[in-house]
């Protein structure tokens, strides 16, 4: 993977004459070195719809200054962007390509827009010569790339505040403050391309926009869905790059996308997004061994901490280690290699064609106070069915089974509700925190009938590798207890989500 780096900055208007006020005045600033000019000369690259500048990504190939190379910029939140760096090549090198995948798919990406800079640059040093921040003036000429050659073309100057690697952005604030002061105004444009492309835009007629017509249901729902859609794609170059949560993040909003095309077939069209649930499921399922290995292993070093260490028998830490090694590289691959195939790619375009021509059903147009409780208290009569029969039960293998299609529905009914929250208010999500508490039992009671069945794996591995087991038997009666005592706890959380006047507001 290409290397990356958290970029923190913030961007001032400037002209020829601006003049840096005495930074030094700003907390923590103790001397400002000037590190001369230098000339950076950058392609901007983008499809021909303009799909990452729409998502405010940059994709660029520069030369001139430290850094020449490829640089992919990811927005992070305001100011902040993870840069990924590839070296100088003359193609798109591949580890970048695959993090535009989900927003370009087969999609080519050419020049669009050329950037000339002449920066000025200047270190802003703490006491003891560390640097804080990198300061820059930049005179910006940019062009529009066409297909016959060279367009427009746009000037100006501008002024970057760049926090150093592991720097504390109080620094950012105390700079700002001096340059405030000194009549220097932060840029309207977050980035040089965005600037750029909207300074060199050919004129357009100019279009009257329709009237929005009042909200019905059918709005309300593709608004969720297509919320989720977009954490799909957003979430792409995040598994990609291996980030904390991305996986599961992810899978969540595939999961949420199958339970609303579920849920909601009355207002976007079932013959339409069946198919799309299909596929929704096998890339959920793609992840989930990924994030199901993460949730396992985490649960296991815990109950393994927990213990005295007069009752760890063998090896247990290097069993559990080789064994969560081995699991996370398999899940990473598979994850990674359903990424990479034209069968996702393919389920994105179905999912944008789907938001640009919607299959709406006989209750889109209805209003939402009527249509959407109507759709989440079916869920609910489905949910009340399965916690009913999983209490039926005697404790065993049938329960188990009985309380982990409970949780199915649980997490369906309340994905519905917090898609109504919206439309439906307080009420709404008054009923998904109770149903999530439901939903929260009967997963940690699933998260142990899994982990039983993986300590009695590493029992019989240990026992044929001649290590103790007992360890690992003392967990399985750990996890075997845990889950009773979710059983015992079902029906109290059950009796509180079930509460009448929770689905009588519903209905206002």
């Amino acid at each position: 993977m290409a290397d990356a780096k958290r970029e923190v900055e913030r961007k001032y208007e400037a002209t020829p004459e601006t003049r840096l006020p005495d930074l030094t005045r700003a907390a923590g600033v103790s001397s400002v070195v000037h590190r001369g000019l230098t000339e950076l000369d950058a392609v901007y690259y983008d499809t021909e719809d303009f799909r990452l500048a729409a998502d405010s990504l940059t994709l660029r190939r520069r030369t001139g200054g430290g850094d020449a190379g490829w640089h992919l910029k990811i927005p992070v939140s305001a100011g902040i962007r993870d840069e990924i760096r590839a070296p100088l090549a003359d193609a798109l090198p591949p580890d970048l390509a695959g993090l535009l995948r989900s927003r370009v798919r087969n999609t080519p990406v050419t020049p669009v827009i050329r950037i000339l800079s002449a920066r000025d640059i200047h270190h802003l040093l703490d006491e003891n010569g560390t640097l804080l921040a990198e300061l820059s003036i930049d005179e910006v000429l940019a062009e529009r790339l066409t297909e016959e050659g060279h367009g427009t073309t746009s000037a100006w100057a501008e002024l970057e505040v760049e926090l150093a690697d592991d720097g504390d952005p109080a620094v950012l604030d105390a700079v700002e403050r001096r340059l405030r002061k000194a009549g220097v105004r932060p840029s309207a444009a977050p980035s040089k391309l965005a600037r750029a492309l909207a300074e060199t835009e050919p004129e357009k007629p100019r279009r009257v926009r329709k009237r929005l017509s009042p909200q019905d249901a059918g709005d309300h729902v593709l608004a969720y869905v297509r919320r989720q859609v977009a954490a799909v794609i957003e979430l792409d170059p995040a598994v990609r790059r291996d980030l904390p949560d991305s996986v599961h993040r992810m899978r969540v909003a595939t999961r949420r996308l199958r339970s609303a095309f579920r849920t909601y077939r009355r207002i976007l069209d079932r013959a339409a997004t069946d198919p799309l649930r299909g596929e929704l499921k096998w890339l959920a399922g793609e992840l989930g061994v990924g994030r199901d290995q993460e949730v396992l292993e985490t649960r296991l070093r815990s109950d393994v901490a927990g213990l005295p260490d007069t009752l760890v028998l063998g090896p247990v830490s290097a069993r559990l280690t080789l064994t969560s090694v081995s699991g996370r590289a398999e899940a990473r691959r598979r994850v990674l290699s359903a990424l990479d195939t034209d069968r996702y790619l393919a389920l994105l375009d179905s999912l944008d064609a789907l938001l640009a021509d919607p299959p709406l059903g006989p209750d889109a147009a209805r209003d939402p106070e009527n249509a959407l409780p109507r759709a989440v208290l079916k869920d609910y009569e489905r949910l009340a069915t399965r916690v009913g029969h999983a209490l039926e039960q005697r404790p065993g293998h049938d329960r188990d089974l009985a309380m982990h299609e409970a949780r199915k529905a649980a997490k369906r009914v309340r994905y519905a509700g917090e898609a109504a929250g919206p439309a439906l208010g307080k009420p709404a999500k008054r009923f998904a925190k109770r149903i999530k508490a439901v939903q929260k039992v009967l997963g940690d009671h699933q998260d142990s009938v899994v982990t039983r069945d993986a300590l009695r794996a590493l029992a019989v591995q240990a026992h044929g590798a001649g290590e103790s087991a007992f360890t690992w038997g003392l967990l399985y009666g750990q996890e075997e207890a845990a889950a009773a005592d979710r059983e015992r706890e079902l029906p109290e959380v059950w009796a509180e989500a079930s509460d009448p006047a929770l689905r009588a507001a519903l209905k206002g």
